[in-house]
């Protein structure tokens, strides 16, 4: 990006403040939004096709508090800039110790090593619970950064589904991504319910 790039809000993100991370409010919900819809409108990083809307997005916010997992938002100059949570990887028991993360950025917010802290704070306040592993599944090979980031930060590649998401006129692959959390698989987890 370009140091006289305006970022949200018209301040100039070469001068813009330190991120704070923090956990999202209610109040976040229309940044959130915005900056999920571009994402879903111009890219792959979700699979989703229509935007949800606010009132959508606060159904998900309660669903991942309601597991006790993280949803977090990197606010810079009292606008948010990114954002990021967990979710339980697959709803049946026997995964109650894996979850997967999800990290967006703002497009103005983009290349300046947002999404590592955002991904830095999320796996710093999960290996603080009782999950023991936590997957990233990375649409189009990681062709955004993704890939590159969850590796730098302890993730190894498990696999890839073949072309199991069409999108923007293409065939997507998803890259499963694994890194364990605290002690990972080394003892049994606790017994929780």
């Amino acid at each position: 990006m370009s140091p006289s790039r305006s970022a949200p809000g018209g301040s100039s993100s070469a001068n813009a403040g330190a991120p704070l991370i923090r956990d999202a409010t209610d109040h976040d919900l229309p940044a959130i939004q915005a900056i999920y819809a571009h994402h879903v409108l111009t890219g792959v990083a979700s699979f989703e096709e229509t935007p949800p809307s606010v009132d959508d997005l606060r159904t998900r916010l309660a669903a991942v508090r309601s597991h006790g997992l993280p949803y977090m938002v990197a606010e810079i100059d009292g606008e948010v800039a990114g954002y990021c949570y967990a979710t339980p990887y697959r709803p049946r028991a026997a995964y109650r110790n894996t979850i997967e993360d999800s990290i967006y950025v703002g497009d103005a917010w983009r290349g300046r090593g947002l999404g590592r802290l955002l991904l830095q704070a999320l796996i710093g306040r999960c290996e603080a619970g009782p999950w023991r592993q936590m997957v990233a599944v990375i649409a189009d090979g990681g062709s955004g950064g993704s890939l590159s980031l969850h590796t730098q930060l302890g993730f190894e590649l498990t696999g890839t589904l073949k072309a199991v998401g069409f999108k923007h006129g293409r065939w997507l692959d998803t890259t499963l991504m694994q890194r364990k959390l605290g002690v990972g698989d080394s003892t049994q987890p606790e017994d929780r319910d």
